[in-house]
C-alpha cells in the first residue's frame, strides 16, 4: 500500500507537469519557439488566485477563474509585446528574450508582491478518501489533479484535430508560408496557442500550489524547468509525449525521493532524460524531422 501511495502521488506531481508541458509544447509545435517565461506565468497566476481570495474575499471558483483569465490575457500580452517583433528573428534572439521576460516578470512580482513566501489557501477541497480498511489514504485533491490532466489531454487532442483553430494551427506548424497563403491569420493563430498555453499554466499553479502551499516570486522556476523536461522527453511537440513525459518524470521523481533520496531525486530525474536522449534524440513520442537543403 506504501508503493502505491507514492505511485498516486506521483502521478499527482506528474500530471502538474504534464498541464505545464502541454503549454510548452504547442507553443514550440506551432511557432517553432521556446517560451521560458511561462515557468513565471505559473507564479502570476497564483498570486492572482492568493489575493482574490485573501483580499477581496471571492469564492474559491471564482478565484480560480479569475487566475485563468488573468494568465490568459497575459500570455497574449507577452506573445505580442515580446516575441511578435522577432517571428523572424534567430533562434538565439528569441531565446534571450524569453530569458529576460522571465526575470522581468519574476523582479516585477517582488516589486508588487514582496519577496517573502506566502501559505497558499485551500481552494480545492483537502478532504481524503479511506480505502481498505483505512490503509490507503488517497486525497480528492490527488484525483481531481489526475482526471483534469487527462481531460485537458483529450480535450486538446480534439482541439487541434477537429476544430476550424486546432487545424489553423497545425497548418500554420507545418509551414507559416502556405499557411498565410491559404488565407490563415498567422499572427492570431499563435496569439492564440499562447493564450491556451497561459491558462493551462494557471490551472497548474491552483493544482500545485493546492499540494504545496508555498507562493513566492520564484515559484515557477524549478517547475516550469521540469516541465519543458518533461515535454523533450515525452517529445517536444506531441500533446501525448508531453503528457507521458510528465506523467513519468512525476513519477520518477516521487519514487527516487521515496526509495533513493531526496536529495538526489532532481539530478536522478535529469539524469534519466540524458539517458532518454542519447538512445532517442526525438524524445519517447516525437517525430524525426528531414529538412530540406
Amino acid at each position: 500500500m506504501t508503493f502505491l501511495s507514492y505511485l498516486l502521488s506521483g502521478l499527482s506531481l506528474g500530471s502538474v507537469y504534464a498541464i505545464i508541458a502541454l503549454g510548452y509544447t504547442m507553443v514550440y509545435g506551432i511557432a517553432k519557439m521556446l517560451n521560458f517565461a511561462h515557468g513565471d506565468v505559473i507564479m502570476v497566476g497564483g498570486y492572482i488566485a492568493y489575493y482574490a481570495f485573501s483580499k477581496f474575499n471571492l469564492s474559491p471558483f471564482v478565484c480560480i477563474i479569475a487566475s485563468i483569465i488573468f494568465s490568459t490575457l497575459l500570455g497574449i500580452l507577452i506573445e505580442r509585446l515580446a516575441y511578435k517583433p522577432l517571428r523572424n528573428a534567430s533562434s538565439l534572439a528569441v531565446l534571450i528574450t524569453a530569458i529576460g521576460v522571465s526575470y522581468f516578470l519574476q523582479n516585477v512580482a517582488q516589486l508588487l508582491f514582496g519577496s517573502d513566501t506566502k501559505i497558499f489557501p485551500i481552494l480545492i477541497t483537502d478532504k481524503t478518501l479511506k480505502l481498505f480498511d483505512n490503509k490507503l489514504n488517497i486525497s480528492y485533491l490527488t484525483i481531481i489533479t489526475i482526471v483534469t490532466c487527462i481531460l485537458i489531454m483529450i480535450g486538446l487532442t480534439l482541439f487541434i484535430n477537429k476544430t476550424k483553430i486546432g487545424k489553423a494551427m497545425r497548418a500554420t506548424a507545418e509551414d507559416k508560408d502556405a499557411a498565410k497563403l491559404m488565407g490563415i491569420n498567422v499572427d492570431n493563430t499563435i496569439s492564440i496557442t499562447f493564450a491556451i498555453g497561459s491558462g493551462l499554466a494557471s490551472i497548474a499553479s491552483i493544482l500545485l500550489l493546492s499540494t504545496y502551499p508555498s507562493l513566492s516570486p520564484t515559484l515557477g522556476s524549478m517547475p516550469g524547468i521540469k516541465a519543458f523536461t518533461a515535454a523533450v522527453f515525452g517529445g517536444i511537440g506531441s500533446i501525448p509525449g508531453a503528457f507521458l513525459g510528465g506523467i513519468l518524470l512525476g513519477i520518477i521523481e516521487n519514487l527516487t525521493k521515496a526509495y533513493i533520496s531526496t536529495q538526489l531525486s532532481d539530478a536522478f530525474v535529469f539524469a534519466v532524460l540524458i539517458i532518454v536522449l542519447l538512445i532517442k534524440p526525438t524524445g519517447l513520442l516525437g517525430k524525426k524531422e528531414s529538412v530540406k537543403v
